[in-house]
């Protein structure tokens, strides 16, 4: 029997708006699963917790995570084989660290309030200590530009018993810029109250600087010269380090981590035992690992995306 043209059509109608419902449900679970940071069943897992105050990961180009103690001046190596050792001892008081991509691990060094290069055989050599003759207040954190290996460092004021003077030589809290092969660094923003957690994008446009002293984080357009545009609030937060994932994700710390996508909305929070976070960085053969120092402490994340 022929069915009517009219019944034809509601049944079609029937059968594709279903159709278009399946497709939007799979699309809707298709997102929420390209949104998972954190594996399935993870939990950060303490790999050890006897230090004075952690600072600093970096890893290198295998995935080996290089973080600091700098209480006790030391930088210390997580390899990927689990394991656990002193790389470099009597550190210059490492604080920030980053790798450039010839393999060097620069540092914060704020014992002389220095900016160091550090060779895989443990070669220093000091880039910069200051500008125009004055000492730096201490450098804390910096990222290096992965095309021009120009470093991006902020240069906060924290005391620390260990410096001969007590009085900083440079008026205000700043950001700055040292040219690679340039001794000479430039100031790219000193309207930040005190500016802390620093990183920058893999394709080398975008900064995003904390300002922990106004609980704030900016980004920054990065022009060709290596100055900055006027950094535009990113979020409501500061940080004392922060790292960014293949997504564009923000990881900000504190309170544990705080994980921000590329507008700043508020993706994830990740808890740890010790509760306050200092810095992150991704680690691992596959850039799969989420290394956190937490004062005394270190641990690693099993995570759903990867590091840069």
């Amino acid at each position: 029997m022929k069915m009517p043209s009219n019944l034809l059509l509601l049944v079609f109608s029937v059968l594709l708006l279903n159709a278009c419902s399946s497709s939007k449900k799979d699309t809707a679970d298709q997102s929420v699963e390209n949104q998972k940071i954190v594996a399935e069943g993870a939990t950060p897992r303490l790999i050890s917790k006897q230090f004075s105050f952690t600072e600093g990961p970096a890893a290198d180009k295998a995935g080996n995570v290089f973080f600091t103690d700098q209480p006790n001046d030391k930088i210390w190596k997580y390899g990927t084989d689990g394991q656990l050792s002193v790389f470099f001892d009597h550190a210059g008081r490492a604080n920030g660290m980053y790798f450039d991509k010839d393999g060097n691990l620069i540092s914060c060094s704020d014992e002389n309030n220095e900016i160091w290069s550090i060779t895989p055989d443990k070669k220093v050599t000091v880039l910069v200590s200051g500008l125009n003759n004055l000492r730096f207040n201490g450098p804390n954190d910096l990222w290096v530009h992965p095309a021009n290996g120009g470093i991006y460092f902020t240069d906060p004021n924290y005391k620390r018993d260990y410096w001969k003077s007590t009085a900083p030589q440079i008026e205000g809290q700043k950001v700055y810029y040292l040219a690679k092969g340039s001794k000479e660094p430039v100031v790219v923003d000193d309207v930040v109250k005190k500016p802390n957690g620093i990183v920058g994008t893999p394709d080398g446009k975008y900064l995003y600087v904390a300002d922990i002293g106004d609980n704030k984080t900016y980004k920054y357009a990065i022009n060709p010269d290596g100055t900055l545009q006027k950094g535009q609030l990113f979020v409501e937060q500061g940080s004392d380090g922060m790292t960014i994932d293949a997504r564009g994700n923000i990881y900000l710390t504190g309170k544990g981590v705080m994980v921000y996508d590329k507008n700043g909305k508020k993706i994830e929070q990740i808890d740890i035992p010790d509760g306050w976070t200092a810095n992150v960085c991704f680690a691992g053969k596959k850039r799969d690992k989420l290394f956190i120092t937490a004062s005394k402490s270190v641990y690693i994340l099993d995570m759903a995306v990867r590091g840069i």
